[in-house]
């Protein structure tokens, strides 16, 4: 006990306490979200909280030392990797690159049908193309070119909507700024009553579900949706 406050015990060396202290370290503040406190990282590697807090600040002097890219803060009470400020630039670089990176022409096209047809669930849009558009959804989504915008009242699918960072991508202010493309689109009306036509012709099977179900691709497009997955 100092000055009347009790200090928290330090934690029982366990099994792990034969682990290098310094890689071990390391290793854990390797996968850490936000700063780690000493007492932290003592428990998880298995050694006295004045050992690690030694080790830490060696470490830290470390990599100042040999001018890695990056180095070990002590920050918000806790300890964390951050990227060495003079290597900022080519860290943002490196992140808008991944950001700007060419899309697919199975994206593209998916992005297009969002675009004019918003908002769209998945189905519709997968009705508009031929083909399943799951895996180029979730890219598009990922990139953040796309985002879920509520529920059809009628099937409950999720809807879709682009996203501001789409209209700023293609340097437009607003959706009625999007080139007159839409009439070239299949009329959703027309397209479902195209589909009433091929169900009513189509022969009967026994164990073949009724053909385009809102959410279920037709069969013969499994082919398709491994070609969009592997363009995508």
């Amino acid at each position: 006990m100092t000055n009347g406050t009790e200090q928290p015990p330090d934690p029982e060396p366990d099994q792990r306490a034969g682990v290098q202290l310094h890689p071990a370290l390391e290793a854990v503040l390797m996968v850490a979200d936000q700063p780690l406190d000493a007492t932290v990282l003592a428990t998880a590697v298995g050694h006295p909280i004045p050992a690690v807090i030694a080790a830490l600040e060696s470490l830290a002097q470390e990599y100042d030392a040999q001018g890695r890219g990056f180095e070990l803060r002590h920050l918000a009470g806790g300890w964390r990797f951050y990227t060495r400020e003079e290597y900022a630039g080519v860290v943002e670089e490196f992140v808008l690159d991944g950001q700007q990176a060419r899309l697919t022409q199975a994206a593209l096209e998916t992005l297009a049908v969002v675009a004019y047809k918003q908002p769209v669930s998945r189905a519709r849009v997968s009705a508009i193309r031929g083909v399943n558009v799951d895996g180029v959804m979730r890219t598009l989504l990922t990139r953040g070119l796309v985002e879920e915008t509520g529920r059809d009242e009628s099937t409950g699918a999720h809807l879709y909507t682009t996203t501001g960072y789409f209209l700023e991508r293609i340097g437009i202010t607003g959706l009625d700024d999007l080139p007159e493309l839409a009439p070239y689109l299949p009329d959703m009306d027309d397209l479902e009553d195209e589909l009433a036509e091929m169900v009513a012709s189509a022969p009967p099977a026994a164990d073949a579900s009724v053909p385009g179900a809102p959410e279920d691709p037709p069969a013969g497009e499994a082919t398709h949706e491994k070609d969009d997955h592997a363009r995508d």
